[in-house]
């Protein structure tokens, strides 16, 4: 009973909150300041036409790298969490993968060289379009998702996987830090040249950053997918 009572007390404390919130908003008719600067002067200094992305990339690259170490620790607590026991069945016991339909297969042997594709366009042309390298990231793991589902037998090295993700890794922290030194801030982008506005080789090292980080997301993704498949 006096759970129930808490829970109740704790709900009604939160819709009170929320309601205030709601009661009070009210919608902005202007950029705030700091809008304002990013609007106005980040195209020229980023050079780079995506100006969202781009703003996360570089003035809020910090911001970015945080995500990126919060991604990284998800993967490895899946890896830790999901380690299999082999001294429970002294490895005799193999998984039993059940053979996909021939719909599935086909559309995976179709489509998975698109997605891989689309994925790549996506973090390639971050700068300049809607996408980054979250967003290709992710659908390069739902490439692998769609490979796994096809083909259940399918291995794929681990070994691969983390080099690619920890080189990834650490390349996007030379960069970030090659922007202290070189230029302005952490992952700074004008340590390259900033090149023609609205072309695929514009915008500094912001595409550089977005391949790295496209990786490095890709293949986590990937690892914990792959850990989740051998659990089973």
């Amino acid at each position: 009973m006096i759970k129930r009572v808490f829970v109740f007390m704790m709900l009604a404390l939160m819709a009170a909150m929320f309601f205030k919130l709601v009661a009070n908003y009210q919608e902005r008719d202007e950029l705030s300041k700091l809008g304002t600067y990013y609007a106005e002067q980040a195209p020229a200094e980023l050079g780079a036409a995506n100006l969202v992305t781009s703003v996360i990339v570089t003035y809020r690259g910090l911001d970015t790298l945080g995500e990126v170490t919060v991604l990284f620790l998800a993967a490895a607590g899946v890896g830790l969490l999901l380690k299999p026991d082999n001294n429970a069945n002294n490895g005799t016991v193999k998984p039993i993968h059940r053979p996909a339909s021939e719909i599935v297969t086909t559309a995976t042997e179709l489509l998975l060289p698109m997605v891989i594709l689309l994925g790549v366009y996506v973090f390639i042309n971050g700068h300049l379009s809607p996408g980054g390298g979250f967003q290709g990231g992710a659908i390069i793991a739902s490439g692998t998702m769609f490979l796994m589902l096809a083909l259940p037998e399918t291995h794929i090295s681990r070994v691969m996987i983390s080099f690619i993700e920890s080189l990834s890794g650490f390349s996007y922290v030379i960069v970030g830090t090659l922007g202290v030194v070189l230029a302005g801030g952490f992952l700074d982008n004008r340590i390259l040249p900033l090149g023609d506005y609205g072309t695929l080789f514009s915008a500094g090292a912001i595409p550089l950053i977005y391949v790295f980080v496209g990786l490095k997301v890709g293949f986590e993704l990937s690892a914990i997918l792959d850990r989740f498949r051998k659990q089973d």
